[in-house]
């Protein structure tokens, strides 16, 4: 198969681009059309807001990847839209068969933050275009570059006590970088999988707080955690900034939405696409290694 990736230049993308190049010819778009020379792999220069661009890019692609998420820019929510109206559109001019999004946990609740709202409606108009929708919705992502797990290590690494708000005992569940490849690759071209959201999970269900003292553990710290009720999701983004290396812009929709729970609701994807899933300690190590370790 012919297989395009929007967004193959994000931590997800880069990953996904080798991996899906084992089996297909690849199409790996982004911004600049940048990134290192694969076998089997074809670099374009495509902005996703921009159908016309698109649609050059995408042209005679069986499968498209929408793993573009403008987090981190204050307009997130309009950009989103525009890609996802633009991505559904190119994929049904260029003859697609599949789209398939990186959605996330969590987004099918009432009191939704501006965060997982976005990738909710992301979904939704992407449905709304003429080629059927994959949808695999993962909780926070163990791996080098995800904003989310990048923030607790940096927690972890620089404060020796924290005092945390109420989300630290939110319930969450991780999945490994390496788990969720493993789910988008193999979802590719399946008829079954056509219209359908599959919830994609790590092997364990924690608070974030248990994530925090997991991973200062394995890299040798015990931080002291305090819990306080009052501390309000933009004073949260805006200590986040301060102590660790990710952007206030996107700090505080993350943080935002770590108030809404993110376990896998089913497990119908395991039956689908099966393979041992990577426990948290594992995935962790494999992310930091010994890096930072004292």
């Amino acid at each position: 198969m012919r297989v395009a990736v929007v967004g193959a230049t994000g931590v997800i993308g880069r990953a996904l681009v080798p991996e899906l190049a084992r089996e297909h010819d690849v199409v790996a778009v982004s911004r600049r059309g940048a990134g290192p020379p694969l076998d089997r792999v074809h670099r374009r220069a495509a902005d996703a807001t921009r159908r016309s661009e698109l649609e050059t890019a995408l042209r005679g692609a069986d499968v498209v990847y929408h793993l573009v998420h403008s987090l981190g820019a204050k307009d997130f929510e309009e950009r989103d839209r525009l890609a996802a109206d633009s991505v559904a559109a190119a994929a049904g001019a260029s003859g697609a068969r599949q789209i398939v999004f990186l959605g996330g946990l969590g987004d099918d609740g009432d009191d939704l933050s501006a965060h997982l709202r976005s990738r909710a409606e992301t979904a939704r108009r992407l449905a709304a275009g003429p080629v059927p929708v994959t949808t695999v919705r993962s909780a926070v992502v163990v791996g080098r570059g995800s904003a989310a797990f990048e923030t607790i290590v940096a927690l972890v690494d620089r404060l020796p006590a924290m005092i945390c708000p109420r989300w630290v005992a939110t319930r969450t569940q991780p999945i490994a970088l390496g788990d969720v490849v493993r789910y988008l690759a193999g979802v590719a071209g399946r008829e079954e999988a056509l219209g359908a959201a599959y919830d994609a999970a790590g092997p364990e269900v924690m608070t974030y707080r248990e994530m925090i003292e997991r991973v200062a553990r394995l890299r040798g710290r015990r931080p002291l955690v305090v819990e306080v009720p009052f501390l309000t999701p933009r004073l949260s983004s805006l200590w986040l900034h301060l102590v660790t290396p990710v952007k206030a812009g996107v700090a505080r929709p993350l943080v935002d939405g770590l108030r809404n729970e993110t376990v896998a609701a089913d497990q119908t994807i395991r039956a689908l696409v099966p393979f041992r899933l990577t426990p948290f300690d594992e995935a962790v190590t494999g992310a930091v290694g010994d890096e930072g370790e004292k």
